[in-house]
């Protein structure tokens, strides 16, 4: 018992200040983080040795010696639960989640942690209680009979949970996103254990249950690098064609012009009712709707501008009328659109 008594100490107060100060030296942290789970789980694992080979050998009556098996059976399923927790923590908080990341994603895994704790004291009960001497069968059995009944009573709960983990892992949003889910759009304010909750356009509040989002299409905007905008234009029927020949490029140069613009095509694409229409493509070189909006302002303006300087016409809808007797009575009249 001395032996280990003395072994703890020595390794407590000499072997590990210098194993920390070499680790110092070191250019990663995994040494120190060795160190640090021997400091914490090793002197408990050699204080129970000695506790055992000291008080093992006595001659023990029926009931103490109960005690002392109990005694040390917790002590070791504690001694291990530890070690179990410390290895989970250290392969999570140290090795899969990065130094500098997600600030809320750490603090919601943090969260979960008593969770773990809970999986790892149950499973250490029931090693304690097999080593006792109980019938692990008919415990295990009213476990499952119980968690059976409160699975069926949870079953809505339960899948919102899982639904959270999914969403917690696969990120297919996170804090901040503005995101589309069917009809309904807004940024995501919170990711709660059961629902989601979102800032629509409009201010108010949008509330769903994660199986709802994990069983929905998402359209995360936020993650859209730049937009699409396809728009058409028609001119008059009576615009020449030297002018329609020109538009293409009278367009694209007014597309380049715009900073945040990259124009992709302009076509004469079609002879419509009433009006001849060109078919524009160009992309907003930012995510945001506002910049979004004011791109499209300023394209818009500059074609408007540019079409009144040159003379061409917007085409509205027309309707050409043969009046019955009257061959040469023709009438436009304008529609409203």
């Amino acid at each position: 018992m001395g032996c280990f008594f003395l072994l703890a100490w020595g390794i407590k107060r000499l072997v590990l200040p210098h194993l920390k100060w070499l680790a110092r030296f070191s250019k990663t942290n995994l040494d120190d983080l060795l160190v640090e789970g021997i400091a914490n789980h090793l002197p408990p694992f050699l204080y129970f040795g000695a506790f055992v080979l000291a008080l093992g050998p006595l001659s023990w009556p029926p009931l103490g010696a109960r005690v002392f098996r109990f005694v040390s059976a917790f002590w070791l399923v504690w001694a291990a639960v530890r070690l179990a927790d410390g290895i989970l923590r250290f392969i999570i908080f140290r090795l899969w989640l990065p130094v500098e990341g997600d600030h809320d994603l750490k603090r919601k895994i943090h969260s979960l942690t008593p969770f773990l704790n809970v999986v790892l004291w149950s499973v250490g009960i029931l090693v304690l209680l097999d080593n006792l001497g109980f019938k692990l069968s008919a415990v295990l059995a009213g476990l499952g009979i119980g968690g059976v009944a409160v699975a069926l009573a949870s079953q809505a709960v339960l899948g919102d949970l899982f639904s959270y983990f999914a969403i917690l892992f696969d990120k297919p949003f996170e804090h901040g996103d503005m995101i589309i889910v069917g009809d309904m759009a807004g940024t995501v304010e919170a990711i709660g254990i059961k629902t989601t909750r979102l800032r629509s356009l409009g201010g108010e509040q949008l509330v769903f249950s994660n199986t709802d989002l994990t069983g929905s299409r998402v359209r995360n905007l936020k993650r859209m690098q730049e937009r699409r905008v396809l728009c058409r234009v028609g001119v008059t029927y009576n615009t020449s064609s030297a002018l329609l020949e020109e538009l293409p490029g009278r367009i694209k140069a007014i597309v380049a012009s715009v900073p945040q613009a990259r124009f992709d095509r302009a076509h004469f694409a079609a002879f419509g009712p009433s009006s001849l229409d060109f078919e524009i493509v160009f992309f907003v070189l930012s995510p945001d709707y506002n910049d979004f909006m004011n791109v499209q302002q300023t394209i818009n303006l500059a074609i408007k501008s540019d079409f009144e300087a040159r003379g061409i016409e917007f085409a509205f809808p027309t309707q050409t009328v043969y009046l019955a007797g009257s061959p040469s009575a023709v009438s436009q009249k304008p529609v409203a659109s």
